[in-house]
């Protein structure tokens, strides 16, 4: 990896894309810690730091890069965006106009790339209001009375352009940088949690050194796993028939069709944590009674670090693994391009045979990709639980989506430099 970054640091080109992209991820720090007016940031930061925030906040705290703490303006950072995508990915299954954009090529992405915006500009607006009302119901404004619903529209209006000036922070990376904007502005609001990780595990050393080396370990080889499951994928072998055409010959070859493990990505997670979320930002909003209300004992069943929520997670990160590998693999219409082209699977009859064989395969590659996931995603819960220490039951989250875009960019230089080296062999 290093060497590739190396290697590309030489070409003038590639310095240039690869500077603009620090220079984005810098302007992106800056916004993540300017408050946004009538919000005491100070007093915000500070019970973040005590650990007396609620799930809710902590959760979308990590993904945010800790902009929430500081009552940022880009405090809601890309998440608007991430779950604007998932949204309309979703409907595109569901609703046949968008499912026609989706396969009409450039111009249809175009399109649904609008609608992406607007329901990111409409999520943050939403995310705003509501991070608006915990401000609000903890006493983290510095004006009452009349005045505070000024603050309001100024805190949401605030909150809802910081989203929206993200999202274009992120296509100018897609344009004039290097990798995918949005995982690369995601990227660097994990790592920018990575200190203050650091620092909690050197403070939790003093108190057990046994477990803090045995997490460290952990991590390093949950990082190894993660790279490994990235990479691996089966692959279906697939012979050409030899065809005549004119004076030429065609086919005869060869090749394979490549089923990656993991097909989508950290999405299930992130989809399932989301919405697992819910319950959790409904309880910060609800005022604890003495008894505690039968509501009240169902919602705090989704506690993060509980059993109840474990298993569930667990449960929906399968079933939107299985999900979205359905969208993006359609065995049917692969059978029929095979038998368009003259290939077919050896010892595989052409057509439905084919679909279901390669559906058979599918269906095991998810179910390994899924417990994968699952696996990732639950295994820093049970560590935080048994060791007794909060804040890293997304550890498994933050550590694939890190691993997964470093890949990912690493990947765009090398096929850039190869780009360039045959662009200079033709020239």
């Amino acid at each position: 990896m290093w060497q590739t970054i190396k290697n590309a640091w030489k070409v003038a080109d590639l310095r240039k894309k690869i500077l603009f992209t620090l220079l984005i991820i810098v302007i992106f720090r800056i916004g993540s810690v300017i408050p946004v007016p009538y919000v005491a940031w100070s007093a915000l930061r500070e019970a973040a730091a005590q650990g007396s925030t609620n799930e809710f906040f902590n959760y979308y705290s990590i993904l945010t890069g800790g902009g929430l703490e500081c009552g940022a303006i880009f405090a809601m950072s890309v998440t608007p965006y991430i779950n604007a995508s998932i949204i309309l990915q979703l409907l595109c299954v569901a609703i046949p106009y968008l499912e026609r954009l989706s396969k009409e090529g450039e111009e249809g992405s175009k399109k649904i790339a609008q609608l992406t915006r607007y329901a990111t500009v409409i999520l943050a607006l939403t995310q705003g209001t509501v991070y608006f009302f915990y401000l609000k119901r903890n006493h983290y404004l510095t004006v009452t009375g009349g005045a505070i619903w000024f603050a309001a529209f100024v805190i949401i209006l605030c909150l809802t352009a910081g989203s929206a000036l993200v999202m274009w922070l992120g296509e100018q990376i897609d344009v004039k940088g290097i990798g995918n904007g949005i995982s690369i502005l995601l990227f660097a609001g994990i790592l920018s949690r990575a200190p203050q990780a650091v620092r909690a595990l050197i403070a939790y050393w003093q108190i057990n050194k046994l477990i803090s080396i045995a997490i460290v370990l952990g991590f390093l080889l949950m990082i190894a796993f993660i790279v490994w499951m990235t990479n691996a994928e089966r692959r279906v072998p697939v012979q050409y028939a030899k065809r005549v055409v004119g004076r030429k010959m065609y086919g005869g070859q060869n090749s394979h069709i490549p089923i990656k493990v993991n097909m989508s990505g950290v999405l299930p997670i992130i989809f399932a944590s989301s919405i697992l979320m819910l319950p959790t930002m409904i309880l910060s909003f609800m005022r604890q009674k003495t008894p505690p209300s039968s509501f009240y004992k169902l919602l705090s069943l989704f506690s993060v670090q509980g059993v109840f929520y474990a298993v569930l997670y667990f449960a929906l990160i399968i079933a939107f693994a299985y999900f979205y590998t359905t969208i993006q693999f359609n065995p049917v219409e692969m059978a029929n391009n095979l038998r368009k082209n003259g290939g077919s699977i050896p010892g595989i009859r052409p057509g439905k045979t084919t679909s279901d064989f390669l559906q058979k395969i599918l269906s095991r590659i998810t179910l390994m990709g899924a417990i994968f996931l699952g696996i990732i995603a639950i295994l820093p819960i049970l560590i935080g639980s048994i060791g007794g220490i909060r804040g890293i039951s997304l550890g498994g989250t933050s550590i694939l989506i890190v691993v997964g875009v470093a890949q990912d960019t690493v990947q765009n230089l090398e096929s850039q430099m190869m780009m360039r080296h045959y662009k200079g062999f033709l020239d």
